[in-house]
């Protein structure tokens, strides 16, 4: 684009001449330096504005169902990974158990010089006299030992020992069962939770579109004169209340979000998605929520676990009244060459073999006391065993009733809605036809939002209680 100054007449001017001729130029220099600045600003500003897009551009939100929520939720959760550790830790205490009813074999291999004393003695090899060492305790001036030994205890300790490492592994299994029941517990519970606050957010929206709209209502009836300012004011009160509730709504989908997102992604400002069913999980008849809880509750199995426990404990703390067996086996080298044959070929290479059995005499009481404080935590597993089983009758009635009530209700809300809706459009033709009141068409409004939002809050309910039923039966 082309621009050139045209003579401009600006009216009665002091100059003439020359000086009206520079004026005019100075003037249209001016225009068009203001000109070129201007577009260059919005050339600069389109830019900017065209750019930002591509840089706060970010990937499709993610589709995230609740299966792929609970994937995701155990490999990032710190008290699920804990107790993950723990049970694959208890899994390896198990082997290094049963590794101790097997025979140890290692290969020693020793040279040793001592300082000779002067004398000389007969070698043990049948040979001349060789120097005898310093140290009585050893048997030549040198000496060499390559040799490999078999060991092997044999004892009540080491089968105990074995008992408590396959319980503590089955608390350890029970206990992860428990975090993962846990987690998948409050996973849900956040999922559709979000999933409400989402709802609850297109309702604040679609409350704040009737709101503006009736303000529209009010104020072309009292245009024509067929209502009254205060109906005016009035509606303004009701739409000035719906923009707070949408930003108090959009804060709380905020918070739902990131609450879910802290669970999910390295970075919990991800974008994502959620996929709800419109119909809500079926609920398990009675008798097959006892038959599942009996079979499969995490807590009752940590708790018998536990008692295994304590029972190996006892086993092993009496162990110490019955006599251990010791088994050695030894072949190898022991002699002052490091050499198969010895001078005039003396055979270095040999066994031995010994067999150990210690029976314990007397030792201060101290085993017996051992026993009875193994026996006291026993008789106290015991209990938690007892009241862990109480607990879970006591539980399934609470879940299995509060899971019943919410799917009950969850009709009755529907019913609600649906009835509130119509009252609703009802009294707004009422109000139109001048046969009702703003306070009447206010209240509709408030009932219809009050019942939209109790229906998503049955729903998170509803969905709750059999997350926590779910938990105490093991099917999830």
């Amino acid at each position: 684009m082309s621009l050139s100054c045209l003579p401009v007449q600006i009216g009665p001017h002091p100059y003439r001449g020359p000086k009206r001729a520079a004026l005019s130029r100075i003037l249209c220099a001016s225009l068009l330096a203001a000109f070129a600045l201007s577009t260059v600003a919005t050339s600069a500003q389109t830019t900017v504005q065209a750019a930002q897009p591509d840089s706060a551009s970010t990937a499709q939100p993610v589709l995230i169902t609740l299966d792929e929520a609970l994937k995701r939720a155990q490999s990032s959760e710190p008290t699920y990974a804990t107790a993950l550790a723990d049970s694959k830790v208890a899994g390896l205490d198990r082997g290094i158990a049963r590794a101790g009813l097997l025979p140890s074999v290692t290969y020693q291999n020793q040279a040793l010089y001592t300082q000779p004393n002067g004398l000389t003695n007969q070698a043990g090899q049948g040979v001349s006299a060789q120097p005898s060492p310093i140290f009585i305790a050893n048997n030549a001036v040198r000496e060499y030992a390559s040799q490999a030994v078999i060991n092997e205890d044999i004892g009540l300790a080491q089968i105990s020992g074995l008992r408590r490492a396959d319980a503590a592994a089955a608390v350890a299994s029970a206990e992860l069962e428990i975090a993962r029941r846990g987690l998948v517990s409050t996973v849900t519970g956040l999922y559709y939770g979000l999933a409400a606050a989402n709802k609850k957010l297109a309702i604040a929206e679609r409350a704040k579109a009737e709101a503006d709209d009736f303000v529209k209502l009010t104020g072309q009836r009292e245009q024509v004169r067929e209502a009254a300012h205060a109906d005016t004011v009035k509606a303004q009160l009701e739409q000035q209340q719906r923009d707070r509730d949408l930003s108090d709504a959009k804060i709380n989908a905020d918070k739902a979000r990131l609450e879910l997102a802290v669970l999910l992604f390295p970075d919990p400002r991800t974008r994502y998605s959620i996929s709800v069913p419109d119909a809500p999980r079926p609920l398990a008849s009675r008798a097959d929520v006892d038959q599942l809880a009996a079979k499969n509750n995490a807590e009752l199995k940590s708790a018998l676990a536990t008692v295994r426990v304590s029972d190996a404990d006892v086993l092993s703390a009496r162990a110490a009244y019955l006599p251990g067996l010791g088994l050695n086996y030894t072949y190898g080298i022991d002699a002052p060459q490091f050499a198969v044959k010895g001078p005039e070929g003396v055979n270095n290479l040999g066994y031995s073999a010994s067999i150990t059995l210690d029976i314990p005499v007397w030792d201060w009481l101290a085993t017996e006391h051992k026993v009875k404080q193994n026996e006291i935590r026993r008789d106290a597993a015991k209990v938690a065993l007892t009241a862990t089983q109480r607990r879970l009758i006591a539980q399934l009635d609470e879940a299995y009733a509060e899971a019943q009530a919410a799917r009950d209700q969850l009709a009755s809300l529907d019913l609600s809605v649906s009835t509130a809706g119509e009252s609703l459009r009802l009294t707004r033709l009422r109000y139109t036809g001048g046969e009702s009141t703003v306070l009447e068409v206010v209240d509709a409004q408030t009932a219809f939002i009050t019942t939209q939002n109790a229906r998503e809050d049955g729903r998170v309910r509803y969905e709750s209680a059999l997350a926590a039923l779910q938990t105490l039966t093991g099917t999830m």
